[in-house]
């Protein structure tokens, strides 16, 4: 009789469903968590989960997006690297131009030329952006540094290492200079170049030809600043160019010019 009494006070003191602490889902070995800890478990496992997601993003935005100060200039998505690549170019001549686009390691040729011409987006500087096409002089003299300085920036160098490298490369004829007239075409609209006092800013549509160790003083420009029609870039330098700026024509304008044209003046 005696150890009755101890397992009735046991079940009159059993609660019922929803009245106690213990009615929570099963913890396991039939074991229930109390309703408190249940809601505390389940703050829980969301804010790590959201925390997860949050690390996540920032890792990749990291991974896509520069540094402040990096030297490294933003990956662009192929496709529209290529069309502002091919924005340079006249259309009879993008059709067949070659190709490259910018990767993490350097540039990467992407399609062939059937013509000589070159298409590729250019970065003098980590901020500037200036899709160019260059001919087949261009592709074999301009072409190779724009390459070699894309690769050394994707291995950590300084802009004064690249600077000294290039300089190298000239004056042992690793990078052969134009020895023949020819042209590079910047017809874009979204060119971002770097202007006389070394900040990016945006420059409408132009035309450049080879002026191998040219100067402004030489085509009588006051250069950039001076606003004439035409200056030179890269003064003195192996790889000197002329700028003309160009107005673009519409379809619409050679249409009325056309049309004009037609019967009697």
């Amino acid at each position: 009789m005696s150890g009755a009494v101890p397992l009735k006070r046991l079940e009159s003191g059993r609660t019922k469903p929803g009245e106690g602490l213990f009615d929570g889902p099963d913890a396991g070995c039939g074991h229930r968590l109390p309703r408190g800890e249940v809601s505390v478990s389940l703050i829980r496992v969301f804010l790590l989960g959201l925390a997860a997601q949050i690390a996540v993003s920032a890792v990749a935005v990291v991974q896509s997006t520069p540094t402040a100060g990096s030297q490294q200039p933003p990956l662009m998505e192929h496709q529209k690297e290529i069309a502002l690549a091919f924005s340079a170019c006249p259309p009879s001549v993008a059709s067949k131009a070659g190709v490259y686009v910018l990767e993490k390691s350097g540039y990467v040729k992407v399609r062939d030329s059937r013509s000589g011409f070159t298409a590729i987006v250019q970065h003098s500087l980590p901020t500037s952006q200036e899709p160019q096409c260059m001919d087949e002089e261009g592709t074999r003299t301009f072409l190779p540094r724009v390459l070699k300085v894309a690769e050394l920036r994707a291995q950590g160098k300084s802009p004064e290492e690249i600077k000294r490298f290039v300089a190298d490369a000239f004056a042992k004829g690793v990078f052969p200079t134009p020895t023949r007239p020819g042209v590079i075409y910047m017809l874009s609209t979204e060119n971002m170049v770097p202007n006389d006092k070394g900040s990016v800013a945006a420059f409408p549509p132009h035309v450049m030809f080879y002026g191998t160790h040219l100067t402004n003083a030489d085509i009588g420009s006051e250069g950039q600043a001076g606003g004439g029609p035409a200056f030179v870039v890269n003064e003195g330098a192996p790889h000197a160019l002329v700028i003309v700026p160009v107005v673009a024509h519409t379809g619409s304008d050679h249409a009325s010019t056309d049309k004009s044209s037609d019967g009697p003046q």
